[in-house]
């Protein structure tokens, strides 16, 4: 039984023809940055990604971004992406989509700082000097949205709106577990919403939660990790060592 976090890293890479590694896009293959427009993986993770696709039953990115943004931002045949939290899985989901613009269009934000995901909005404030100040004015934003019947959270300096859907991360990695009879799985995140995957992977024959951790990500995120990394570089490494 594995109980180190070589040990588990060691048990999935023996058996890749059982094993599924659900990653998400920002904070994990791209470094955070000030612009979402300006995230890109970097050309050494891509390369990695292709020997993963190769060896492993399945290698998805999982992330808040649509699906084709995600793509185009990877660019590697074989992985599979799931984007808009898991949204895209559920056929409930498009019906909200113009509501959900209508809603960011109201609001008062500045409009460099919305990002019209489609299925959901997110409200950034990682520029914003007063971060405190921000985040009250966005309080509003979010009761405005529950109000209106949307799902608010808040991430990393971002408040996101969503559908009042039960799809996330979590019913996306489960639904992908099962379609691919995955007994063991590897997931990374950096954020609340990986806590939806990191709970999903539960009951696995193997499961090794990875958090790419910084000051900003959640305390639950290193609480509920098997193995915990500082970096997207100290990520690539790890993703090396499969």
């Amino acid at each position: 039984m594995a109980t180190t976090a070589d040990a588990l890293l060691e048990e999935l890479a023996s058996a890749p023809e059982l094993a599924g590694l659900f990653l998400d896009f920002d904070g994990v293959l791209a470094p955070i940055v000030a612009r979402p427009e300006d995230a890109a993986a970097p050309a050494e993770t891509r390369a990695e990604l292709v020997r993963l696709a190769a060896r492993y039953r399945l290698v998805c990115v999982v992330s808040g971004r649509p699906s084709e943004d995600v793509r185009a931002r990877v660019g590697v045949d074989g992985v599979d992406v799931v984007g808009t939290h898991g949204l895209e899985l559920d056929p409930g989901a498009e019906e909200w989509r113009a509501r959900i613009g209508a809603f960011a269009a109201g609001e008062d934000w500045p409009a460099s700082q919305v990002e019209d995901k489609g299925l959901t909005v997110a409200f950034h404030f990682r520029d914003r000097e007063d971060e405190a100040a921000a985040m009250r004015e966005l309080e509003t934003v979010a009761a405005h949205a529950r109000e209106a019947g949307f799902v608010a959270r808040f991430g990393r300096k971002v408040l996101e709106v969503l559908p009042p859907i039960d799809a996330n991360k979590g019913t996306a990695v489960r639904s992908l577990l099962e379609r691919e009879d995955l007994s063991r799985a590897l997931v990374a995140g950096d954020d609340t919403t990986d806590l939806d995957a990191f709970r999903a992977v539960e009951g696995c024959e193997l499961a090794v939660r990875v958090a790419v951790a910084s000051a900003e990500s959640p305390p639950a995120l290193r609480e509920s990790a098997d193995v915990v990394v500082g970096s997207t570089d100290a990520f690539l490494e790890l993703l090396r060592r499969l």
